[in-house]
This record gives structure tokens, C-alpha cells and sequence, in this order.
């Protein structure tokens, strides 16, 4: 009797461990199909600082990070190992308007004064090939421009097909110093981002990718970078007493810029509002959303139009 029941407990212990096996099993078989299950692709950096509805720019804090976790030598790594995939994109924009396409991109970046817009000409658009490059600053209107409407000046600078053309300063300008200063009626300003808005509309149907950035620096980060110019002897020429002049308005520019940003980030040509007191973080930024953008036109190497081999064969008898 005492076998039999020795029998029992012995089937009824294997049965459970097979049950405990299968189980594991399963669990195993689970975790091999979670690990390959496809991950949510992450944010890009232009879903990051993409102005959308119900952005507040006064929300935006102008020392933090977005899209990217790491600290400063992080970023200036991450900046100089993207440089050579930057100048291959433009080289490939560049070579297939050569082919007769007709895509070129254009780079809008404003700012406050001190917001680093001079460190994104030399550190971003620096590193690609200048004949590729077109770069207009934007200075107050000169009388020849005062005659014309505002836009005149904007398309005579933009740039032609395979180049980038880059902006220090803008037609917002005109929504901006305008507005603030009272240098034209408010009913001619507040007419301009409709104006604006088609006018963007218009270049992105003729084949304009526009990047439009603003360099979000606090007032605070705005005093001590004015304070090194006028502490700095080799930083002197870049100090203008107008600067402090401007820097009265403050509060003003941030209500001027917080409106264009509602009214002029439309779905085709968004404003990306990049933080911008560590001057770090704000180049690698810009230089992340122009990769970004150039990365979507799809660039590719232009077909040869020729005989290849032909070629070789004629180079290679050539007796010079």
C-alpha cells in the first residue's frame, strides 16, 4: 500500500515538473518574441523642437537639452562625427541640380542678440563646402530696399537650386524690430503673417525646403555674454551699445516672437524653437535639423550622362 502511494506522489512530482518546464519554456519562447518585436522609433530631433498648437514660449527652458542626454563633450563629439555626412549631403544636393533638379534648402535663423547665430554660421555651416553655401545677414533696410516691399530683399537672396541658403535674420525681422520699435503702423505689421505665410507656401511648392529656427537664450545667459565683450579686449569689436538698447525691450520681443511663432509655424514650414544657453547644445541642434531635413529629400548620386567605360578606355590610351 505504502509503494503505491510512494508510485502517486512520484508521477504527480514529474507531472508538475513538466508543467513547471512548459511554463518556463513559454516564458522563454515570450521573451525571445518581445526582444524582437520592433521598438517605437525614437523622437526625432525635429518632433523635439517643433513649435505645434498650443506651444508657450515662455515654457521653454532656455538651458535644457532636447532629443539629446548627453553633456558638453558629448555634444561636441556628436557634432564633429556628423560633419562628414552633412558635407556628403550637400555635395549630393549640389550635384543633382548640375543634373538639372531643382531642390535647394533654405536655412532661416533668428534670434536675440547674443543667441549664438554667428556660432551656427562658423561651427554648422561651416563645416560644408562654402560654393555650396549662400549666406545673406540681414542688416536694418537699406534706402534702395526701403522702396520696395518688405519681401523684395528676401527673394533676391534665395538661394538657387542645389545650394543652401542660410539666413542671419530674416524677413520676421519685419514682425519683430517692426513691431516693437512702432516703425510702421500696426495694421501694415499684423498684415505681414498672412503675407509671410503665402510667400513660404509659394517656396516650398517650388521645390524650397525651409528649416526656420529661433536661438531661445534667457536674459540672464543675454548679460553675461555682453558682459565678456565689454570684459575682453578681442571681444570688443563684436559689442554694439545699441545691444543694451534692444535689450530694454526684452519683454516686448518675447511677445512679438511668441506671435509669429502661433501664427507662422504651418505644417509645411514649422518653426523649431531650439534652447539655446549652452551654445553647445544649440549647434549641434541646428546642425541635427538640417541633417534631418536633408536626410527626407532622399539625395542620391546623379547618373552619369555618359559612357563610363568609354571614358576609362580613352583616358587610359591617352598618351599626355
Amino acid at each position: 500500500m505504502a509503494k503505491k502511494k510512494d508510485t502517486k506522489a512520484a508521477k504527480k512530482k514529474k507531472d508538475s515538473a513538466k508543467v513547471t518546464k512548459a511554463a518556463r519554456k513559454k516564458d522563454s519562447a515570450n521573451a525571445a518574441k518581445a526582444s524582437k518585436a520592433p521598438e517605437a522609433a525614437a523622437p526625432t530631433w525635429a518632433d523635439a523642437l517643433r513649435v505645434g498648437e498650443g506651444f508657450t514660449l515662455a515654457d521653454v527652458d532656455p538651458r535644457s537639452t532636447p532629443a539629446f542626454a548627453g553633456d558638453k563633450q558629448a555634444g561636441k563629439d556628436a557634432l564633429a562625427a556628423a560633419d562628414a555626412e552633412l558635407d556628403t549631403l550637400q555635395e549630393q544636393l549640389y550635384a543633382e541640380s548640375r543634373a538639372g533638379g531643382r531642390r535647394r534648402v533654405l536655412l532661416v535663423v533668428q534670434g536675440m542678440d547674443t543667441s549664438g547665430k554667428g556660432g551656427i554660421m562658423r561651427h554648422v555651416v561651416g563645416s560644408v563646402d562654402p560654393q555650396g553655401v549662400e549666406l545673406t545677414a540681414f542688416k536694418a533696410p537699406s534706402a534702395e530696399e526701403k522702396k520696395h516691399p518688405f519681401l523684395w530683399r528676401i527673394r533676391r537672396a534665395l538661394p538657387g537650386p542645389g545650394m543652401i541658403g542660410v539666413f542671419d535674420r530674416s524677413h520676421y525681422e519685419d514682425v519683430l524690430v517692426v513691431r516693437v520699435h512702432d516703425l510702421v503702423p500696426p495694421a501694415q505689421w499684423k498684415r505681414r503673417y498672412a503675407t509671410i505665410n503665402r510667400f513660404e507656401e509659394s517656396l516650398v511648392d517650388d521645390d524650397v525646403t525651409i528649416i526656420k529656427v529661433m536661438l531661445h537664450i534667457s536674459p540672464q545667459e543675454q548679460k553675461a555674454r555682453l558682459g565678456e565683450r565689454l570684459e575682453r579686449p578681442d571681444k570688443h569689436w563684436k559689442f554694439n551699445p545699441r545691444d543694451l538698447d534692444e535689450r530694454e525691450h526684452w519683454a516686448d520681443y518675447q511677445e512679438a516672437y511668441q506671435v509669429l511663432l502661433e501664427r507662422c509655424s504651418t505644417e509645411r514650414a514649422p518653426w523649431f524653437v531650439v534652447p539655446a544657453d549652452r551654445k553647445w547644445y544649440a549647434r549641434l541642434a541646428v546642425q541635427q535639423l538640417l541633417l534631418e531635413h536633408l536626410r527626407g529629400l532622399d539625395l542620391t548620386w546623379p547618373v552619369a550622362d555618359f559612357d563610363v567605360e568609354e571614358q576609362q578606355a580613352r583616358l587610359a590610351a591617352s598618351e599626355v
